[in-house]
């Protein structure tokens, strides 16, 4: 597949998905806005990750349809799910520990550097 068919694919999906997540989210913020707990937020990610798994099952071998749905739709639905996917992937490949890292990691460090970024910034 040439990269500019793959880059309109992943675009069009991010398009859309991105564009799902903003309403879904502003949908149900309408209905549980619970300042102590971000639930548009927490269910969207669920959602996605249940998605993610089930889209890369039936799609793992048909790289366009991958490429528009598991990479595009859900990776701008929600990029959690796309992290939950490499976990799963590391744990599948018998990469436990990789995987626990990974996730260690990427959460400790994530929120280190929103807050280093807004005290830059501020």
């Amino acid at each position: 597949m040439q990269a500019t068919t793959a880059t309109i694919l992943v675009g069009l999906g991010g398009f859309v998905g991105a564009t799902a997540r903003w309403g879904l989210s502003s949908a149900m913020k309408s209905t549980l806005e619970v300042a102590a707990f971000p639930y548009s937020t927490f269910i969207i990610n669920l959602l996605g990750c249940l998605a993610i798994g089930i889209t890369y099952s039936v799609l793992e071998h048909n790289e366009p349809l991958k490429l528009l749905i598991v990479v595009g739709f859900l990776g701008g639905f929600t990029t959690f799910s796309t992290f939950g996917l490499e976990i799963f992937s590391l744990i599948r490949l018998q990469s436990v520990a990789t995987a626990a890292i990974y996730a260690g990691l990427s959460t400790v460090l994530g929120v280190l550097l929103v807050w280093a970024g807004y005290r830059i910034a501020g």
